[in-house]
């Protein structure tokens, strides 16, 4: 008796779903919080620098104001922001909130558009852009 072997459909990837913003904003997520946890290290040399006296922190504070390091602390903080406003996103998913797809679209607009206005806002203060400073 021989069997046949019947080819099996494949599951779904990638190349079959058109890209969407909810894909997008998952990695993101994942993204951000892998960054936080390595800009914490960042935070622990800033906590031993002003442990370790006046040296040490105008060597870490050098470094934080360069270039690049303005664009990691940028970069930082606008991590910091997606990923909190994306958690409260999540929160109310969890309580049921916000799975029909108009939702979904808004609530994830949203969280962008918080993300970017609260880390331009928080540089702004930083840096007395509009004369409060």
């Amino acid at each position: 008796m021989t069997t046949t072997k019947h080819e099996r459909p494949l599951s779904p990837h990638l190349q079959v779903y058109r890209w969407q913003i909810t894909m997008t904003l998952s990695i993101l997520h994942r993204a951000t919080g892998v960054a936080l946890a390595i800009g914490a290290f960042g935070l622990v040399w800033w906590l031993l620098s002003v442990a370790a006296g006046p040296e040490a922190h105008a060597q870490f504070v050098g470094v934080a104001t360069s270039v690049v390091g303005r664009v990691l602390l940028f970069g930082f903080s606008f991590c910091l922001a997606y990923h909190f406003f994306n958690g409260i996103r999540h929160l109310l998913w969890d309580i049921g909130w916000g799975f029909e797809i108009p939702q979904l679209y808004a609530s994830g607009w949203t969280v962008v558009v918080l993300s970017a206005l609260c880390t331009i806002g928080l540089w702004a203060l930083m840096l007395g852009v509009g004369g409060a400073a």
